[in-house]
Parts: structure tokens; sequence; C-alpha cells
């Protein structure tokens, strides 16, 4: 594939000075808006009711979210006409009527099967639980491309890593969608997506700093990037094919998952070309840091 060198690696610089912005910009959302939790960090209430297999979750929402006052999740269960419902706890003094009332509209025929409350202290319990899960990936992650890399090239893939959580999280923060666990499960997918596709083009630079130590490191870089692009545009296609076709078929309980997944391919996709080959080059990557050394016996 020839490319112009030039123009390449003022691309990847500009590309690179993108990324940074928007992960300013997504901190500074994260920190004045934060995010919106879901039930599963904030507590609630979950019930689970049978109703005639023909009733469809569209028609049982609008009714719920009228007599709550209040967004409520309706998701399907394991058997036909059996549905968990999901809405905070009301306030304090306030009485709500029965789910058997609000939706008799549709129904009279409607059994409550059970009704529990996720109290806000397993919710901060499922919040710390959730933080530690990603820490942990974060450090085992930074062992590997320590181990499997000299300290900037690691940095590369490392900072990409962090830059496509912190998007996903900033767009949260900024649209206000539910933050809930689906959505942490596809921040830790991300996470392993974009590691992947960081260690295809750092190990390509690798081989190239070794095959051609003469060459400067933005020829090696831009080679790199030349060699892995329609490996990465393909697998990215595919996945996002797969992703999108889950985002418009999933519904409602898998939205969030499915957003959150979307985007963190994308960005993933653009972090490793970009500030994963930039970042080592500012900080000085050269052949010989991949260069066997030469041990000189003395006399």
């Amino acid at each position: 594939m020839i490319i112009n060198m030039k123009n390449a690696t003022k691309w990847r610089y500009f590309t690179s000075a993108v990324s940074i912005t928007l992960m300013l910009v997504s901190i500074l959302l994260v920190a004045t808006k934060g995010l919106n939790w879901g039930l599963d960090f904030t507590g609630g209430v979950v019930s689970e009711v049978q109703l005639s297999s023909k009733i469809t979750s569209s028609e049982i929402e609008p009714l719920l979210k009228a007599g709550l006052h209040q967004d409520v999740a309706v998701i399907a269960s394991g058997e036909p006409g059996r549905w968990v419902l999901r809405y905070a706890i009301p306030e304090a003094g306030q009485e709500l009527p029965s789910i058997t009332e609000m939706l008799a509209p549709i129904s009279t025929d409607i059994t409550v099967l059970n009704t529990s409350i996720v109290g806000p202290q397993v919710g901060q319990e499922l919040a710390d639980q959730g933080g530690l899960a990603l820490l942990v990936c974060m450090l085992c992650i930074l062992g590997y491309l320590s181990y499997r890399f000299e300290w900037r090239l690691a940095s590369g893939s490392l900072f990409a890593l962090l830059h496509d959580v912190v998007f996903v999280l900033g767009f949260f923060a900024l649209t206000q969608m539910e933050f809930n666990l689906t959505v942490l499960a596809a921040v830790l997918a991300i996470l392993g997506y974009s590691l992947n596709d960081s260690i295809i083009i750092a190990d390509r630079i690798r081989e190239l700093l070794i095959a051609k130590p003469k060459w400067s490191v933005q020829k090696i870089n831009n080679e790199a990037i030349a060699a892995t692009f329609s490996r990465t545009m393909v697998t990215s296609g595919t996945t996002l094919m797969t992703v999108g076709a889950l985002w418009l078929l999933g519904g409602g309980p898998l939205e969030g998952f499915a957003i959150a997944m979307f985007i963190g391919i994308i960005t993933g996709t653009w972090s490793s070309i970009s500030v994963g080959t930039t970042l080592p080059e500012l900080f000085g990557l050269k052949p010989e840091h991949y260069l066997p050394k030469v041990v000189t016996e003395e006399p």
C-alpha cells in the first residue's frame, strides 16, 4: 500500500489532538454532570408479573409510566407473558396504585408473582464491585503490556484504552442515559476489544523497528498502520454490524449495552491508529529500544 508519509504523519497528529480534546471534554462532562446511575446501583423495586402472552411491552410500559410517574423498565422473562418490572423506590409517604390497577385497562387476568426491593446499600456494593472489576482489569492489562512491549510502545496502547473508556463515560454523562450493569459490562468488553486492536498495530511496529532499524519512527508507524489498516477496518466493520443489529432489535433492556459497544468500537479503532502510535513517537521511541543488546566480553 502506497502512502504519502508526510500527509499520513500530519493526519496522525491531527487525529491525536482531536482524541485528547474529546477526552478532556468527556472528563469535564463526567465531573460536572455525573452519570445517571440505574436501579442496579441506586436501588429500586423489582416486580414479576404474569399476563396474557398476547400483551406486549409497548402496551405495558405507558400504563406503568403514567401510574408511577417515572420511567419503568419492562423486561421479558423466560416464559411467554411473564414480565419483570423495575422502577425506583417511591418517596416516603407516597402512595402508589397497585400493578393490577395500573394494568387493568389491558387485562383483568394479572398475577403478581413476587416483588422485591433492592436497597441503596446493595446498589452501592454493586457500584464498588464494578469499579473494582474495572480497576483490576486495567491493572492486568498494564502488567501484560509492560511484559510484552517496551514502556514507550506500551504507553500508547494503555492511553488508547483509557481514551475509549473515558469517551463512553462522557457520552453517557452528556446524554444522561441510564448507566447500569449492562453498560458496565460493555465498558469491560470495550477494554478487551480495544486492547486487541492496539496490540495488532503495536506488534507490527515492533517488527518494523527490528527489521528496519534505519527507518525513522514516523515512517515505521505509518507503514505499520498501512499494513494493518484493511484488517482493522474489516474486523471493526463486521463487529459494528453485529452490535448495530443488537441495537436495533435488542429492545430497551439492551439499548445501553449496544450503544456503549458501538461507541467503544469506533473510538477503539480510532485511538489505536492515532493515539496508540503517536504517543510512543512523542516519548522518543527508537529502533534501538528493540535491537538486541551486544554483550562485550572483557579481556
